[in-house]
């Protein structure tokens, strides 16, 4: 039997405004949310407004969790009506974002006609991808990183990243360049999809190659995500990569390909850099040689000789594990 917001300990009211920016959730999808499903503000007082009480917050929170993992909003909020809220004692904590919809907009459209956000549409979307981007514009980093990791667990790593991450990067990086808005959602995601792939390469314990894959950025490369990606889909083939991430100069590089004497290299650049063929000279040369490889759309098409190209995650995965005895 659920429990009505009279059970629960008083609390003060709160305003729409005032629970989106506690939820992180648009004031227009709060108010859609109660014309459509019913989950309003139910405290009334003599000349205001309808506030939202301790139990009423509690609903939309539980609503919110599970439409962020790809619930269907009425099904969420049939749940979330029925739910005991016996054990509530407190609003939800505030957000330290306290502006958090005046830059952060809707991903999925879910509320047409909103006047206060700007939506990045995912027309195919599957609800792991609508529950990501919804997770992402909540600047919620647990559920982000948890839809993350199931997918992880049922889909791999290949699907994982070509059919949930990167809809959901590249719609997050269209509007922060269409409407200079949202970098922090941008942030919070790749910060929580690099928890979830290093995840799956931690728990490699038995590696099947001695000489490691060594995954590096190129000298002014700062997106290192890509390299997480690559590494726990070598994981999942049972080979062991080292990341050594973002902007590695020429001479560091060299020096981690001595200290290590790697299988194999991958040097990844996003965007091209003048210094970017810094790090394809004077590699040294080892006995046996390690495969050398750029990825991503920085490179030009002028690569040294004995430097191979790969165009996507599968085409990397497939060389890298091939060269470490995978």
């Amino acid at each position: 039997m659920s429990t009505s917001p009279s059970d629960l300990p008083a609390s003060p009211g709160l305003t729409v405004a005032a629970v989106a920016r506690r939820l992180g959730v648009a004031p227009a999808t709060l108010r859609t949310w109660d014309r459509r499903y019913g989950l309003g503000p139910s405290e009334h007082s003599a000349g205001s407004h309808r506030r939202y009480s301790t139990a009423d917050v509690a609903r939309l929170d539980l609503m919110r969790r599970m439409v962020n993992a790809g619930a269907a909003p009425a099904g969420a909020a049939q749940a979330a009506l029925a739910a005991d809220l016996s054990a509530v004692t407190d609003l939800a904590p505030p957000l330290a974002h306290e502006s958090l919809y005046s830059s952060v907009p809707s991903l999925d459209g879910d509320d047409p006609g909103s006047s206060d956000e700007r939506v990045v549409p995912l027309p195919t979307a599957t609800s792991a991808v609508r529950g990501l981007g919804r997770a992402a514009a909540s600047l919620d980093p647990l559920a982000c990183t948890a839809i993350v990791r199931d997918s992880l667990d049922r889909r791999g790593v290949v699907w994982t990243w070509d059919n949930l991450a990167v809809p959901v990067l590249h719609a997050v990086g269209a509007q922060w360049e269409d409407t200079g808005r949202g970098v922090e959602v941008e942030h919070l995601l790749s910060e929580a999809v690099i928890a979830a792939l290093a995840g799956v390469s931690a728990r490699l314990r038995h590696p099947v190659n001695p000489r490691p894959v060594l995954l590096a950025c190129a000298p002014e490369e700062l997106h290192s995500l890509p390299l997480f990606a690559v590494a726990a889909a070598l994981a999942e083939r049972q080979v062991a990569a080292r990341v050594l991430g973002a902007r590695v100069p020429q001479d560091a590089l060299v020096a981690a390909i001595r200290r290590t004497g790697p299988s194999a290299v991958l040097l990844w650049s996003h965007l091209p850099f003048e210094r970017s063929y810094e790090s394809l000279e004077g590699l040294p040369v080892l006995r046996p040689a390690p495969l050398v490889l750029v990825a991503g759309p920085g490179w030009g098409p002028r690569i040294p000789d004995g430097i191979g190209r790969v165009h996507d995650l599968v085409e990397a995965v497939t060389a890298l594990s091939r060269a470490a005895g995978g």
